[in-house]
């Protein structure tokens, strides 16, 4: 048994230096490609190799996505230039060469609806996978991925009750109407609220306690930031470890300058935290530790469990506002506006800590954000803060 753990984890290790290297010559490529991105890769866990093995009834060397990348544009319009363009670099280049394209976004792929654009890579005789998907479209993959989490399921790979799974379907064909252009109609909207009410009452019958009321601690990027300041490498190898029985990271820090120290320290906190007692470890490469705020974003989503699916119209202000503001940001901004602290009208920080804003977790990270999108205004990093008028339409949107 031992012996063929160590054959596991030497293999999936032969995978970490042709990703890092194929995600560095993606990433030299996207800066001139003109439009916003984000890029992270990723070995697959353990637990998700061992069930696919099982799934489909094949050898490990059979996998073609145990190192793979996500590449995250705006629109889905932007999917299919992106891919023609990368198709096109690719075309050029000795080292990398593309196998296979497969678009799962017309149809969605299975029952389950998922929708992105898969490219399977060739490096170093060994396949990678890189999934190109719109913001839309990882939005419904990582809101997946967390009810998954709370109903004890894996919905993606068709576990759990018809019923759950089938609402994921039907907002996913309304994502798929609203970006390609046309109004889902009143009827889908009915149904998608309708499966909305059935699937809660199954994933709660399933876990009748409410898994979580969490609150992840933004100011472990802002700590992590300065961590990878000093690092020279272009790509950093990050492990974290989510508890979500907590709804909290236990570990995230950098990890193994080399494959052997990097995947050493995976096996390691995979042995030290199982998926068994509901924890999840990753080994995640990024050249900015940030980006995994976008990639992975279901780690973060994690503020209100007794709330665990959403309407269509839920869903569509949320990935409207995706990316402009969380959730304890809405907070503060919501508390702000009830109260009127407009321009010169403003309040002390020690007023919204104590009395306005007592539920919002890491109040100081949340303000700093919120200058630096422009959203309010402070004139120094303890001095009393109010919300910027020249903002007034966005923050309309953000807090009605």
């Amino acid at each position: 048994m031992l012996v063929l753990e160590e054959a596991f984890d030497e293999y999936r290790k032969s995978h970490l230096e042709p990703l890092s290297e194929t995600t560095l010559e993606l990433q030299a490529w996207l800066n001139e490609y003109g439009h916003d991105y984000y890029i992270a890769q990723r070995l697959k866990r353990k637990p998700q190799i061992i069930r696919k093995l099982n799934r489909l009834s094949v050898r490990l060397t059979q996998l073609q996505d145990i190192g793979g990348c996500r590449i995250i544009v705006e629109k889905n319009e932007l999917v299919d230039q992106l891919v023609q363009f990368l198709k096109g670099k690719i075309e050029k280049t000795d080292d990398l060469k593309l196998a296979r394209i497969t678009d799962y976004r017309e149809k969605g792929r299975d029952v389950t609806g998922y929708r992105s654009v898969h490219l399977l890579l060739e490096r170093s005789g060994k396949k990678l996978e890189l999934q190109v998907r719109s913001r839309i479209q990882h939005y419904w993959a990582e809101s997946i991925e967390r009810t998954s989490v709370i109903y004890g399921y894996h919905l993606k790979e068709g576990e759990g009750d018809p019923v759950v799974i089938s609402y994921f379907r039907k907002l996913s064909d309304a994502f798929f109407e609203i970006e390609s252009g046309r109004t889902p109609s009143v009827r889908s909207r009915l149904e998608i609220d309708v499966a909305k009410g059935e699937a809660e009452i199954i994933i709660r019958s399933r876990n009748p306690i409410s898994a979580i009321d969490s609150h992840v601690n933004e100011d472990i990027i802002l700590t992590l930031t300065e961590k990878e300041k000093h690092s020279a490498s272009p790509i950093n190898n990050w492990i974290i470890v989510f508890d979500w029985n907590t709804g909290q990271f236990v570990s995230w820090d950098i990890v193994g300058k080399t494959p052997d120290e990097a995947i050493a320290a995976y096996v390691h906190y995979e042995n030290q935290f199982p998926v068994e007692k509901s924890f999840e470890v990753v080994l995640i490469g990024s050249s900015r530790v940030a980006t995994v705020r976008k990639t992975h974003s279901h780690y973060f989503g994690v503020e209100d469990y007794d709330k665990i699916l959403e309407s269509l119209d839920e869903s569509i202000q949320d990935f409207e506002n995706m990316g402009a503001i969380d959730v304890s940001g809405r907070q503060v901004l919501l508390k702000l506006y009830t109260k009127h602290f407009w321009g010169q009208k403003t309040v002390a920080q020690e007023t919204l800590r104590n009395h306005f804003c007592k539920d919002v977790k890491n109040l100081d990270a949340t303000l700093e954000k919120l200058v630096q999108q422009g959203l309010i205004l402070r004139d120094s990093a303890s001095g009393p803060v109010s919300l910027n008028i020249k903002a007034r339409s966005e923050i309309d949107k953000l807090v009605s």
